[in-house]
């Protein structure tokens, strides 16, 4: 079995690709992106997946507070857990692959380059391409013991009142946030139209990335890494109130994205002696040779 399945104690998901799964049941609204798959054939599973996605966001839901986002922040943002080169690093998250995804067998870096590609194939800007291939690579936070509720999930601010647009809302319930005032009310700690560069958001992947790209990707790109789990705003516009014009206006960029990363899955893999030149030369045009994770 796979390193990740020993981590099933951390969390009730089967596999960390059960979130995404789901968001193809919530989310059907392929566009061409998904180059004529049949989006409703992404999920078979014979269990009740359902069940086990309700438990994964009840965790999340008592244990994503304020406190513990801005532990977390203070915990991983200092970047001294692990020096790799990108390649070394895919090596690294590639010990998550897991045979009880019934989608796809392909390990991570398989996973990314398809969702890179679909988004080269497209014409897109190669700083996209790069985003493509690195919006993922945040799960490496599994490697480093965190709980699956604390790795992935739809995102959404803390410190403000908890939106019933987010996926099973009344599991917030049991979260201490929502009894208190300081992070009960509507703007809770921010200000009207604050913008989103002056928000907490939930600790996990997208979060841990974009943090870590700031120094080399552009404002759009980084949009897209920090967001693209936000499905209460980018679907439900459950936080405008939050939001600046700019933050708007970036966030077509957000929704350029997603379906590149909803809808790229195939049972085929990428040929990565063909790819590999045009891609080291990517990562050596964005990246140093080596990131602190």
């Amino acid at each position: 079995m796979s390193e990740l399945s020993n981590t099933n104690n951390q969390g009730p998901l089967n596999s960390l690709d059960d979130w995404e799964d789901d968001l193809l049941d919530r989310y059907p609204d392929a566009d061409s992106i998904a180059a004529g798959r049949d989006t409703e054939a992404y999920r078979d599973y014979e269990n009740n997946l359902k069940d086990t996605v309700r438990e994964f966001y009840r965790l999340q839901h008592i244990n994503q507070t304020y406190d513990f986002v801005i532990q977390k922040k203070a915990q991983y943002l200092t970047f001294d857990k692990k020096e790799m080169s990108v390649w070394d690093a895919f090596d690294f998250l590639n010990q998550l692959v897991d045979d009880s995804d019934p989608d796809t067998d392909l390990d991570q870096l398989q996973h990314l380059l398809q969702t890179s590609e679909a988004i080269r194939g497209d014409g897109r800007p190669d700083w996209m391409v790069l985003t493509g291939l690195f919006h993922d690579l945040g799960k490496v936070l599994c490697l480093f013991g965190e709980p699956q509720w604390a790795v992935v999930g739809d995102s959404y601010p803390v410190g403000c009142a908890f939106s019933d647009k987010i996926i099973f809302s009344q599991y917030f319930k049991d979260n201490k946030d929502y009894y208190d005032p300081r992070y009960n009310t509507k703007y809770g700690i921010y200000e009207p139209n604050c913008g989103l560069d002056n928000v907490h958001m939930t600790w996990g992947h997208d979060e841990y990335i974009y943090h870590m790209m700031k120094p080399y990707l552009p404002e759009q790109a980084l949009y897209m890494l920090r967001y693209h789990s936000f499905y209460p705003q980018h679907r439900e516009n459950a936080y405008s109130h939050l939001m600046t014009p700019h933050d708007h206006q970036l966030f077509k960029a957000v929704n350029q994205f997603n379906p590149y990363d909803l809808y790229s899955k195939s049972p085929v893999p990428p040929n990565w002696t063909e790819l590999r030149p045009y891609y080291e030369d990517l990562v050596a045009k964005y990246l140093p040779s080596t990131l602190k994770f």
